[in-house]
């Protein structure tokens, strides 16, 4: 929600009494930024860098939006890496992900409000032109109705907003009439069969043409739905029923929420993650703020904002006083259980939760926010990106990466709070580590694994719809912007809905009667304005003494979250014994066991069984205790099995005119060089092998010497491959998988087994690529021949010092077109840059840059895995834990470059398919190489 800065209420008046109720959330968040924004040695940013930062935040939404529109539209979304749209059923499905696609033009409609945040409003008139014209809401196809909500009709009425915005300021849309609110109106008119319930909450998916129950729908089958599913539809629903004056859609969301509500456990005040939505039974009966509930907690609080009901903030206020006592164990945010709150349900957190230290912002609850905010920033600066889950001694547990915007969304929220210039340098943090490691030619791409800093051909909508827009009003000043930002509410896609809503078409009672509500300790926040004193004490060093016990929390003491029963014990008893400690060879430890009800069986092969029974604990706690004992056990021998597993591998292009910007998830092998332990890789020219499959001599051994070969899966083993083009002096080599259209966005890891023989003959690297990959290198030897290729454990920096030669080498060409063209070889670009020394650059920094091209295969050492079965494997196997080392620098990399044997094109090539407008990108990179160095 936007900050409004007009006067609002003295501390201590009673909310409810207002006729503008969203000035509850003004006061003392704008007076605490103008504290630090005066403090001495605060390090303000100037308006030159926040400008520049401004403006390189608008040249990155043009490159991904102009891509969009040129590759992918009127498809739903753009894959960046093929550079075309992504049309459901004519990829292969991803599942769950695909029911956000309706063939709608998703991201040009999810985008609509974007324009005219960036002040882009021509563009914005051309787009509403477009999906005027073009886009079908009448298509036979099941959508999620959450998606479709929050994305296309929150994008419709975001658009119509800003729309009439425009049209009364007498410059733009002056022909527009409502058609974007005709469309919202259509779209919700076909979302309301979802509705068709006794409980009132809305079935996961309808069809857009036949709705849930029609014979040719193909839904209506689900029996559960998630909590945020359910109770994020009121912002959108309402706001349709006040444009238009129909009040039905409204009425649906709000039952929705009453019944969510008369559900949650009534002891602990908490929901689960997913509702049955027919008898309102709790299906997963874990709690937390991310995933499956995140939105409900928000849409409470911004629907008593929008619509000044009392009974949603009512409603939040009891939530977020069980969040408050149950979940939130600072700076963690940890699952608990429903009717065991004081238990934990995992140990990891999802990325999801991100967006909540911005929604206690809104709340006033400042401390909170900045220090959970400054926990997930500390696990940025490691992986670079937020994983989509990490443990509480914050390892990676899933390691993709799609973009999102909600760490972005509060650090936005957090700097209009406080005003403290260090989330402006967070912000370009944000915007460095997209440029350096998301951007593709073809706009940008989501990490498919954050340790390895390969690619998924994937940018959604929301990257559109949120990231820029919080970005750019992170650095924007108000003369910046044509319009005044606070006049309008933020929806969860951030779509601009306008506050005077509050006062328009009321035809629903604005209290409900017939609910209970359970009285608070905390009466802080309850009813009363935020208080400057309580929200951000009169002191400028304030958040920086929050923050800073947290700055080394995740590289140095990878502590494991403190139970809510643990930090109650103090010095008293010592606290619950945990899974990682236990030693079966312990007494004490076996003591223990005993009094939580936990048997310890000694099994004939040598192995230990652990059984629960809760009724011999010694106490209803002790029982509690062994229950997540057992719990925590059980994913402890998970994750160790998991952790035998070999992780992904990299490969990356890093040729002309790629320069490392495309990489590529690798299934690793168990056998040849393991490059987790040669840090620089190994880099050479692709060149395909004859045969292709390499099951026999190779007959082109001169165009595979001293390159990585490519070669076919099938018809032998993988073993056999390596050694026939070991044997013809390949360094190197990749199999590409020849089942047409696999892809690692769809198909688990794979790892290429042995021959069940010793190999410890082969040396040279061997990586997997499903054939979708493998196409990407196929079609650039296609288009530019010379291809050059790292394989490595993970991602390298982009080479910017061969990205400066070709440019400048592509400039000399140009004054000099009669000059006779003829093929060189490549000389070295310089030595390989050293770590700075000290530090703890290796585990908070940057990829290591990319090394040079080497043909010195003396230094190639042999692996020493045995082979193991083949098989797929999970593709998100957890880090190792860290270690006191793990802050320490990496060992400088010393090996010097040899003369690469390439040829390279002294033309630069037209790039009409894969990349056809990085030339023009080069120029905007130039300016950002400072930054990035």
């Amino acid at each position: 929600m936007a900050l409004s800065g007009a006067p609002g209420c003295r501390a201590g008046e009673r909310g409810p009494r207002w006729r503008r109720p969203w000035k509850l959330l003004a006061l003392g968040l704008l007076s605490a930024s103008s504290v630090l924004a005066a403090a001495p040695g605060a390090g303000a940013m100037s308006r030159e860098e926040k400008r520049r930062l401004g403006n390189q935040v608008l040249e990155m939404f043009d490159h991904a939006y102009s891509n969009y529109m040129e590759h992918a539209y009127p498809a739903d979304e753009l894959m960046p890496l093929t550079c075309r749209g992504r049309v459901r059923g004519q990829e292969p499905s991803r599942g769950d992900v695909d029911d956000a696609l309706g063939k709608f033009s998703l991201t040009l409609i999810d985008t609509l409000d974007t324009l005219v945040v960036l002040n882009k409003t021509k563009e914005f008139e051309e787009a509403v032109k477009k999906v005027i014209k073009d886009v079908n809401l009448d298509n036979d196809i099941v959508v999620s109705v959450f998606e479709t909500n929050i994305r296309v009709l929150g994008g419709l009425l975001g658009g119509h907003s800003v729309a009439i915005m425009l049209k009364e300021k007498g410059e733009y849309m002056q022909w527009y009439n409502g058609e974007l609110l005709h469309m919202a109106k259509e779209l919700g008119y076909k979302l309301l069969p979802a509705f068709n319930t006794t409980s009132g909450l809305p079935y996961p998916r309808v069809n857009l043409k036949f709705g849930v129950r029609h014979p040719e729908a193909r839904t209506g089958t689900e029996s559960d739905t998630c909590t945020a599913c359910a109770g994020t539809l009121i912002l959108e629903f309402a706001a349709l029923s006040r444009f238009t004056g129909t009040s039905i859609f409204e009425e649906y969301a709000r039952k929705a929420l009453d019944f969510i509500w008369e559900k949650r456990q009534r002891s602990s005040n908490l929901v689960g993650v997913t509702i049955n939505i027919h008898t309102g039974d709790w299906v997963r009966k874990d709690s937390g703020v991310g995933a499956g509930i995140d939105s409900y907690y928000e849409y409470l609080l911004k629907a008593y904002v929008l619509l000044g009901d009392d009974s949603f903030l009512e409603r939040f206020n009891t939530h977020y006083d069980a969040i408050m006592r149950y979940i939130s164990q600072p700076p963690l945010l940890l699952d608990v259980h429903i009717h065991k709150p004081m238990l934990n349900a995992r140990t990891w957190m999802d990325s999801l939760l991100a967006f909540f230290p911005g929604l206690q912002v809104l709340k006033g609850d400042i401390r909170p926010a900045i220090e959970t905010h400054e926990m997930l920033y500390q696990v940025i600066k490691k992986h670079n990106f937020l994983p989509e889950a990490f443990t509480t001694d914050f390892r990676v547990h899933w390691a993709q990466h799609p973009l999102r915007p909600e760490f972005a969304e509060s650090t936005y929220f957090l700097y209009k709070a406080t005003g403290d210039p260090y989330y402006l340098e967070v912000g370009k943090t944000l915007i460095e580590n997209l440029n350096k490691y998301a951007r593709v030619p073809c706009g940008f791409a989501a990490m498919k694994d954050v340790r390895t800093g390969s690619h998924e051909d994937r940018m959604d909508s929301f990257f559109l719809a949120e990231m820029f827009k919080y970005l750019y009003l992170l650095f924007a000043d108000k003369e910046d912007m044509i319009f005044d930002i606070e006049d309008y509410i933020f929806t969860t896609e951030a779509h601009l809905l306008p506050l005077w809503l509050s006062t328009t078409n009321q035809t629903i009672s604005k209290k409900n009667t017939s609910t209970e509500y359970t009285e608070l300790d905390d009466s802080n926040f309850d009813w009363t304005c935020p208080n400057t004193q309580i929200l951000f004490p009169n002191d400028p060093m304030f958040a920086q003494s929050i923050r800073e016990p947290l700055k080394n929390v995740v590289d140095k003491s990878c502590p494991r979250g403190i139970s809510r029963a643990e930090d109650s014990l103090g010095s008293g008893p010592k606290p619950p014994l945990r899974a990682r400690d236990f030693m079966a060879s312990n007494p004490e430890h076996l003591e223990i066991l005993k009094k939580m009800g936990v048997s310890l069986i000694h099994l004939k092969d040598g192995r230990v069984q652990l059984v629960q029974h809760a009724v011999q604990a010694a106490s209803s706690l002790d029982a509690e205790d062994g229950l997540r004992f057992m719990q925590e056990m059980i994913e402890l021998s998970s994750q160790q099995q998991k952790e035998q597993q070999l992780p992904p591998r990299a490969v990356q292009i890093v040729s002309h005119p790629f320069f490392g910007r495309v990489v590529l998830t690798a299934g690793p092998a168990q056998f040849g060089m393991d490059l987790s332990k040669h840090k620089a890789g190994t880099r050479g020219f692709v060149a395909t092998i004859k045969p292709y499959n390499g099951c026999s001599e190779i007959t082109n051994p001169e165009a595979v010497k001293e390159k990585i070969a490519l070669m076919q899966r099938g018809q032998c083993m993988f073993a056999e491959k390596a050694r026939n083009i070991q044997k013809a002096g390949a360094i190197g080599g990749i199999v590409i998988d020849d089942n047409e259209g696999s892809s690692s966005d769809t198909a688990p890891l794979f790892q290429m087994a042995g021959d069940g023989k010793n190999t410890d003959d082969i040396t040279i690297p061997m990586l997997f690529l499903f054939n979708k990959e493998g196409n990407i290198i196929l079609d650039a030897i296609r288009e530019y021949e010379a291809v050059e290729v790292l394989l490595s454990d993970k991602a390298k920096d982009r080479d910017l010092e061969m990205e400066n030669m070709d440019q400048k080498s592509s400039e000399n060409d140009s004054h000099k077109p009669n000059s006779e063209e003829s093929p060189s070889e490549s000389q070295d670009a310089g030595a390989v840059s050293e770590e700075p020394e000290g530090g703890e650059s290796s585990a908070v920094g940057d990829p290591d840059p990319l090394p040079p091209a080497s043909t010195d295969s003396a230094s190639v050492s042999m692996a020493d895995e045995d082979p193991h079965a083949s098989g797929p494997t999970e593709a998100d196997a957890p880090e190792p834990a860290c270690s006191p080392g793990d802050s320490q620098p990496q060992e400088q990399n010393t090996q010097t470059e040899a003369n690469s044997k390439a040829h390279w094109d002294s033309k630069v090539q037209p790039m009409e398919s894969i990349l056809a407008d990085w030339n023009e990108d080069i120029e905007a990179f130039e300016m950002m190489e400072k930054d990035e160095l």
